[in-house]
Formats: C-alpha cells, structure tokens, sequence
C-alpha cells in the first residue's frame, strides 16, 4: 500500500507556518464560512473537509508539534526537487545512464540472440546505476520501447532500441568528424 500524499495544511488554509493560533481560527472561519456545503454560491464538500482537518490539527499543540516535523521535511525535500531540476548536468547523467543501459543490452543481445536477458540487478551492477535511479532509467526505456521484459524476467533491447543505439552512434561520430573550428581557422 502507498503512503498518502503530503498534505501542506498551511497552503490548505492559506496561511504561514508561523501563523499562531488567533490567525489560524480567523482564516479557518473565513474559509469554513465560504466553503462550507450550505453555502449555495462557493460551497465544496471536499474543499471545506479538507480545511476541517488542517484547522484540527495545526489548532491542536501536539498535533501541530507532529505535523510541523513533517512539514518540514517536505519543504526540505521540495527545495531539493527545485535544486535538482535546476542543475543541467542531472539531466545529462540520466541521458548518459540511459545510453550505457542500452549499450549493455545491446552488447548482450549481440552475444547471444537466444539469451538476450538481463535481470534488474545485473544492470544495476553493470550500469553502475543504484537501484532507486535505475527504476527511473528502465521505466524511461520500457516506456519509449527501447526494452521490452523477456517471459522469463529478463530485460532485453528491442528492434527499435537497436535502432536508436545506431543513430546515437551515428550521431556521435558525425560530431568527431567536425572539424575543430580554431584548427581550421589557423589554416586559412
């Protein structure tokens, strides 16, 4: 069963964490009054549930107490999400990671047609890829049909994975062939 998501009860009620408990009744009966069910013009069943339940608990000390560790564990991991996508070179890696993958599988099939398979752990020790990020990878090439899962569980490249291995070989070496434009500039 998956955890539930993270609920920002803060968001929720449209207030700061630092928000103390006189702010937290006024805006939580400013909200309950415009969305509570009754009210014909802005009323939302789900929308006034779910201010009931952050005003229940950011009102409550301990249960606060509770939640603002998890609050800010959540911030913290937001932040981090911000400062991954922020940095080009995650998104290289993974593109490098995805190459070396089908490169792997490639070289595998090329071995041995009829056992073209290699399980997860394999390509985790192969690829050098830890298994949190290589679920990433897999998911990214299965989806693409780039690799397909054998009957028997392996992973194994497929047509369109050989393909694409081509072009990317043929892409890399017409980039070698370029000339070095400071080299050919020094000839004329």
């Amino acid at each position: 069963m998956e955890p539930s998501p993270f609920i920002d009860y803060y968001e929720t009620l449209e207030i700061s964490p630092n928000a103390n408990a006189e702010t937290i009744d006024r805006i939580f009966r400013y909200l309950a009054q415009r969305y509570h069910p009754d009210n014909q013009d802005t009323g939302d069943h789900h929308r006034f549930s779910e201010i009931v339940r952050a005003h229940d608990t950011l009102r409550d000390p301990v249960r606060r107490a509770r939640y603002d560790i998890q609050h800010k564990n959540y911030t913290e991991s937001r932040s981090k999400l911000a400062e991954e996508a922020g940095n080009p070179e995650n998104m290289e890696r993974d593109v490098e990671i995805q190459e070396k993958l089908l490169s792997i599988l490639y070289m595998k099939r090329r071995r041995n047609i009829h056992n073209p398979g290699l399980g997860n752990l394999e390509l985790e020790r192969l690829s050098g890829c830890p298994h949190e990020h290589l679920e990433f990878h897999l998911w990214y090439l299965k989806e693409k049909g780039w690799i397909a899962r054998m009957e028997n569980g392996t992973l194994a490249i497929t047509v369109e994975g050989v393909d694409h291995a081509h072009s990317e070989t043929k892409h890399t070496a017409g980039l070698k062939l370029l000339p070095d434009p400071i080299h050919s500039a020094e000839g004329f």
